[in-house]
């Protein structure tokens, strides 16, 4: 059974930015996200650290923040077939770190089938560049920095299928200013988790795909792609299993999204909101018309029962309270809204927040 979320997914404190820096004279430095997995140990994409050799190379936690810590890094290994790269940190280690950011992590699989599974990943981007008016530099303009983004999302195995990678659905950033540059720059070697579980790392963002598409190579991968010595490093210092049949799977996933039917009808306004802002915030919902028609497409009585409103978030909060009366009828509401949306990072997110209510529900019912 694949670990929850909790201690053992996501944890922040264990998120590094990964800072290249050459030699004077011998090009610009890199930046890179990474996840700490071990006492003295991070994951990253092998791209990040690619030539480090004669480079200056350090990984950095909590940045600016009161427990930020800062020590200097050899590459153990760097698969280029694999992309990813086992880091070992070779400077001291603050007190306490060891024992409240070093425990193992759960490694999962994802996979190949019609379902979608939620996903998040924390790291570095360039579009998360901001200005420090605070410190300024010799010439008297503000430095600048990286700050941390979580992006979360969907993701799929029957994307990128030739590339070999997860296809990552996530809120795209505003703007691409710079055309020679990704905004996503920097997020390479984020770890991506689902359900509590790492299932790879982030390694690329192509730019045909759109702003909210991002690449990742998949752990499920490694143990074809990587040599029996890498295997084993990883193994001993990463906690990864030594064969891909031990790897935890998902629970969660859902051909064409997440079922609802068993949802009880007397659920709090507070625990549907998630999924109301997610529909609110689509054109579809947003549109009357369109919404009529979404209506017209579920039981009648959706739309003859809801205590229709002016104000669209409590019209949406009425429509969804009554779906939940008559089972099977939210499923509807937002199968039709797939069909009319189509593929787009709204309905990602409402995806998202459709799998997280259905989990937590689960969840709940577990617990009893």
């Amino acid at each position: 059974m694949p670990a929850t979320e909790g201690p053992h997914g996501l944890d922040p404190v264990r998120v590094a930015e990964v800072m290249v820096r050459p030699p004077a004279g011998h090009g610009a430095g890199r930046r890179g996200s990474g996840y700490r997995v071990g006492p003295a140990w991070v994951l990253t994409a092998a791209h990040v650290v690619q030539d480090a050799g004669t480079a200056t190379t350090a990984v950095r936690f909590e940045a600016d923040r009161t427990d930020e810590w800062t020590a200097p890094i050899r590459v153990a290994f760097a698969s280029e077939k694999a992309d990813v790269a086992l880091l070992e940190i070779t400077g001291a280690v603050p007190p306490g770190v060891h024992t409240t950011a070093a425990g193992p992590c759960s490694y999962g699989t994802v996979p190949d089938a019609d379902v979608m599974l939620t996903c998040s990943a924390m790291g570095f981007p360039r579009f998360k560049l901001r200005e420090d008016r605070m410190r300024l530099l010799d010439d008297g303009s503000p430095s600048q920095y990286r700050d941390s983004c979580h992006a979360t999302g969907l993701t799929s195995a029957l994307s990128n299928r030739r590339e070999g990678t997860l296809e990552l659905a996530v809120t795209p950033p505003e703007s691409d200013p710079e055309p020679d540059r990704s905004p996503w720059e920097g997020m390479s070697g984020a770890a991506v988790w689902h359900d509590g579980t790492l299932v790879g790392l982030v390694s690329a963002h192509h730019r045909a795909d759109g702003l909210g598409r991002l690449a990742a190579v998949r752990v499920d991968r490694w143990h074809e792609q990587l040599t029996a010595a890498e295997l084993a490093l990883l193994h001993e210092h990463a906690g990864l299993p030594l064969s891909a049949a031990e790897l935890s799977r998902p629970t969660d996933g859902r051909p064409g999204g997440a079922r609802l039917a068993d949802l009880p009808a007397g659920l709090p306004l507070r625990e549907l909101d998630g999924l109301v802002s997610a529909l609110t915030a689509l054109p579809t919902v947003k549109d009357h018309t369109n919404l009529a028609l979404v209506l017209d497409s579920v039981d009648p009585a959706i739309a003859a029962m809801s205590p229709r409103s002016a104000v669209l978030r409590t019209d949406v909060f009425g429509i969804v309270r009554t779906c939940l009366r008559y089972q099977g009828t939210l499923d509807q509401f937002l199968e039709a809204i797939r069909l009319l949306e189509g593929d787009s990072t709204g309905v990602a997110r409402m995806e998202q927040e459709a799998m997280e209510l259905s989990r937590r529900h689960r969840r709940a019912d577990e617990s009893h």
